[in-house]
């Protein structure tokens, strides 16, 4: 372990700097706006967040931390917030784990992972970011990656620097950490001298002392500079052996025709792996999400054996919700499960079905050509499972009209007959972001004639998985003051609805 005595130095007693950022948050949350504060995904009390972190399950709660800036609904020098949950229903807010107060975190706590350690005690293990020339991001990062470790899972204590930068990368972050046959494992991104992404791969016998071990992985798109929130698990495939699957966040990739269409975008590889190994991937570049703001995903392996993952709703610059004193919040969290069409579905963990308040069969219908028909007066929070069957469907477009207003605004999500795609198009959003996004369906999906959207509806967020969650996308919806209808719509053709059901949703806990 080399000598990190520099870096460790305080600058600022971490208890106080904790103490501020409370005060900061509640703050903020004393003149909150909740016209789309969410009610049942994950979000701070105030101020900006960004991506998960520390996602783990210790002494029987799970935890969800997070990238948070205390002081505006901005980004800015990041801290780490949390939340936790006896049962991934209801949340509770816990207080605030990390702060800025050591020369290696001068412009904060970035991303990084938890795990319970060979002590028994909540290990984080996050990157310590400070500016290159002390002030701004003009000539760059320079990051390391530190530790701090908790009795309780609540209140940590700082170890310091763990793994130094000593080429001094201009990118090198976002730790994941996992024991594997007695061995501890480290994947995080950096950015080479030659602009090119990598994931790298260190171990330790004792969780302090680090020692690289190979590069696991370079992009081998040369534009792709920076791979970041790596995360590297082993799947159970239906055949009963294993894959690995390898994900991350590439920075830098081109949009091509519906792919990419982010500004950087999160997506998994699916293949091999044995330690003293490169990571060998069997498939393409496969993106987690289709919609326009999913970003920086996390998982978590639960006691009962489930890969749970968490995303985090990025917002454009900009966003209407900065005015209301929060900005950012999680997708809802996701099971992943390898099926047998060779990839990786996510679909909302069972625990949400707690979250119904009631249960409204509409029975099956048709629509005639170019009818549309409100199915919901007021939809603050909603899920929609709706079945279309295009075997009676003529429709070129047919679906959902969401967060319908007096104003005529509304996010539309159906099944787009010309591309064979699920769409999800904010062209009439009234507030914020506009634009679509189109998710692909298999030969395999469109021969067996059916359609199956599971659409969650938040106060300013939609959520959408198509068929079993083979797809998902995800997206802020902001709508005017009023009434937020629910609205089937069929267009130039007719659209034969299976089945619909909705229920209305409660609150997790943290409105």
């Amino acid at each position: 372990m080399g000598d990190f005595t520099e870096l460790n130095r305080p600058f600022a007693p971490h208890d106080d700097q904790l103490a501020k950022a409370e005060r900061a948050v509640a703050d903020l949350a004393a003149g909150r706006a909740d016209r789309w504060y969410p009610r049942f995904h994950i979000a701070s009390n105030g101020g900006w967040i960004n991506d998960p972190n520390g996602l783990s399950h210790h002494r029987g709660r799970w935890n969800v931390f997070y990238q948070l800036h205390p002081y505006s609904a901005q980004w800015g020098p990041m801290h780490w917030g949390h939340v936790s949950s006896a049962d991934l229903t209801t949340w509770r807010r816990e207080p605030i784990a990390l702060a800025p107060s050591i020369e290696a975190e001068l412009a904060g706590v970035f991303s990084g992972s938890a795990v319970t350690g060979d002590d028994g005690r909540l290990w984080l293990y996050y990157t310590g970011h400070r500016w290159r020339n002390g002030v701004d991001v003009a000539d760059g990062n320079l990051e390391v990656q530190c530790a701090a470790v908790s009795d309780d899972g609540v209140r940590f204590e700082k170890l310091g620097v763990v793994i130094d930068n000593p080429e001094r990368l201009k990118d090198f972050r976002d730790p994941k950490v996992w024991k594997q046959d007695g061995r501890w494992y480290m994947v995080f991104g950096l950015r080479t001298g030659d602009e090119r992404g990598e994931i790298v791969l260190y171990t330790s016998e004792d969780m302090r002392r680090w020692s690289f071990d190979r590069v696991l992985f370079r992009h081998p798109d040369p534009d792709v500079f920076m791979l970041e929130c790596p995360d590297f698990y082993e799947i159970p495939a239906p055949d009963g052996t294993t894959r690995w699957v390898l994900c991350f966040s590439a920075m830098g990739t081109k949009p091509d025709g519906f792919m990419n269409r982010n500004a950087n975008n999160a997506g998994y590889m699916i293949g091999t792996w044995e330690p003293g190994g490169a990571f060998e991937p069997q498939t393409e570049f496969r993106l987690w999400d289709w919609g326009p703001n999913y970003y920086a995903p996390q998982s978590m392996l639960g006691p009962d054996g489930r890969r749970i993952v968490l995303g985090w709703m990025n917002p454009a610059d900009g966003s209407p919700t900065q005015r209301d004193g929060w900005c950012g919040q999680m997708t809802l969290p996701r099971e992943v499960t390898l099926r047998e069409d060779g990839d990786l579905h996510t679909t909302p963990v069972a625990e949400i079905d707690r979250l119904r308040l009631d249960d409204v069969d509409h029975g099956s219908m048709t629509l005639g050509r170019d009818e549309e028909r409100e199915v919901l007066e007021d939809a603050e929070a909603v899920e929609i499972d709706l079945t279309i069957d295009l075997e009676a469907t003529t429709a070129e477009r047919c679906g959902l009209k969401l967060h319908c207003t007096d104003d005529g605004g509304y996010v539309y999500v159906g099944y787009d007959d010309q591309t064979r795609r699920v769409v999800l198009d904010r062209q009439a959003a009234g507030v914020g972001e506009r634009g679509y996004r189109a998710a692909p369906l298999s030969d395999g999906e469109l021969a067996s004639g059916r359609i199956e959207l599971r659409v969650y509806v938040d106060r300013g967020s939609v959520e959408v998985y198509v068929n079993d969650g083979r797809q998902a996308m995800s997206a802020y919806s902001l709508p005017a003051a009023g009434r937020r209808a629910v609205r089937l719509l069929a267009e130039s053709g007719t659209m034969a609805v299976a089945s619909l059901v909705t229920h209305r949703m409660g609150s997790i806990g943290l409105e």
